[in-house]
């Protein structure tokens, strides 16, 4: 069982409750990292937002500056917005950080739970989900390390290209997040490809058609139906209480943004407790949420489970501290769960 941690350098707070700058966010996501690793986290993955609230906008570069202050931790995007990017420099970039690392990049592949990269950088709309598809044919024949000849409709072709660096294992691990798309458990079946679920709200029992979905579809289309991760919200403070009340605040604000792009009315704090309480958010002390991801990786038979831990402007310590919580309380106590069934 994978058990790692997943953030979109949300800016945090300062002591004194102003936000801080961007460059010490990011800062701050490399210390958090850091202590991750110290601690046994299997896997910390960054996800790409270019919105003023978040301050990664290039994982991989946030990860190579890890790569180098870390041994053993796996580092990851969360996602890597593959549609509004280039397929080649995506492998070319991850390849830079699997090297710097000797060996632990990974890639996440998704479309993004946000759209602000697609104006930045030229691209339409209305071309969203052919130039996924275009885009992930092309990073999958990638994989294969070799001579590349590719023709598409989202970018020039390719005759014969040979892509460097090349991996030391020959294969950089790639996964596709999905959020709950029956086309896109397929379309990552269909290619042969590890399926990472992302599953933010109501109880996690109800995603289990999608790992049924997807490991049928691996089978009809004879590909590898690899075991599945997911990942979802949380928080980790020293008592359930202190963890609600650090965490309900910022996650609110980040919540109610969100829903406004996309018509969902303001967030109640009786449906946050709900949440705790039943759905999916893992928030409370490291018994509480060990039990919680224990039960939600058990019941659904995931081998990864990542906590995005950290949700808009929270106080730098409080986060560092769930880092340290999460390492040497939640991980241990959930493997001796699972262990125990």
């Amino acid at each position: 069982m994978i058990l790692g941690l997943d953030t979109f350098g949300d800016v945090p707070v300062d002591d004194t409750g102003a936000p801080v700058s961007h460059a010490a966010a990011i800062r701050q996501v490399v210390e958090e990292a850091v202590l991750a690793d110290e601690l046994g986290v299997d896997a910390i993955a960054l996800g790409e937002h270019h919105r003023p609230e978040y301050s990664i906008s290039t994982p991989e570069t946030v990860l190579a500056g890890i790569a180098a202050r870390t041994r053993r931790i796996k580092l990851a995007s969360g996602v890597t917005v593959l549609s509004s990017d280039d397929p080649v420099r995506v492998f070319q970039r991850f390849a830079t950080v699997d090297a710097i690392s000797n060996g632990r990049a990974e890639v996440i592949l998704g479309r993004g739970s946000f759209t602000e990269s697609f104006p930045l950088f030229g691209y339409d709309m209305a071309d969203y989900d052919v130039l996924f598809e275009d885009k992930l044919e092309l990073f999958v024949k990638l994989l294969d390390e070799k001579p590349v000849s590719w023709s598409g409709t989202t970018r020039p072709a390719l005759d014969n290209a040979d892509v460097f660096p090349k991996t030391d294992s020959g294969r950089l691990p790639t996964w596709v997040g999905v959020g709950g798309s029956p086309q896109s458990v397929v379309r990552t079946a269909r290619h042969g490809l590890p399926m990472m679920l992302a599953i933010i709200g109501g109880h996690p029992s109800r995603f289990a058609p999608y790992l049924d979905l997807y490991r049928r579809a691996a089978e009809q289309l004879g590909t590898v139906a690899h075991p599945v991760g997911m990942h979802s919200p949380g928080f980790v403070a020293d008592t359930d209480e202190q963890a609600k009340e650090l965490f309900y605040p910022a996650y609110k604000v980040i919540r109610d943004r969100i829903g406004a792009l996309r018509g969902w009315p303001p967030l109640r704090r009786g449906e946050f407790d709900a949440e705790v309480e039943g759905g999916s958010l893992y928030i409370g002390s490291p018994e509480t949420v060990a039990r919680r991801i224990a039960r939600a990786a058990g019941d659904l038979g995931v081998g990864r489970f990542d906590l995005i831990y950290t949700a808009g402007a929270q106080p730098a310590g409080a986060r560092m501290r769930a880092v340290e919580l999460f390492g040497s309380k939640v991980i241990p106590m959930v493997r001796d769960m699972l262990s125990e069934g």
